[in-house]
């Protein structure tokens, strides 16, 4: 999962350079897939030590559904108000990456906690 995190933390960093350069959209709020996507990255490297592995990668998580949380509520948003322009495909792409996340961290915390019961069960 550590190499997961930082895949996903470049992509999301990667993201919000081009939503605040590639489409010049000057603004601080075309920057949050990037403050997102540094920490993901920074609790990725940190992850590689296995006394760290668990408190990353479950900070990692939170931190990916508060970014997706803030990212649906300005996608919803917009789309109530009527202001769907290029900034939503950061959104929606954001909100995307944010969702196979999850899901790779719930299949990896899932997969942990049965090897940790199988390796109990042995001993």
């Amino acid at each position: 999962m550590p190499k997961i995190s930082i895949v996903f933390g470049v992509l999301l960093s990667v993201l919000g350079l081009y939503g605040y350069f590639g489409m010049g959209k000057v603004s601080i709020t075309a920057l949050i897939p990037l403050f997102i996507g540094v920490p993901i990255l920074i609790l990725g490297v940190l992850a590689f030590d296995k006394q760290r592995l668990k408190h990353s990668m479950h900070a990692a998580s939170v931190l990916i559904i508060l970014g997706l949380i803030g990212c649906l509520y300005r996608l919803v948003h917009k789309i109530i108000i009527g202001n769907i322009d290029e900034s939503s495909i950061i959104l929606i792409l954001m909100s995307a990456i944010c969702i196979i996340f999850l899901i790779l961290a719930i299949n990896s915390f899932i997969e942990a906690r049965k090897a940790s019961e199988k390796k109990q069960a042995v001993e």
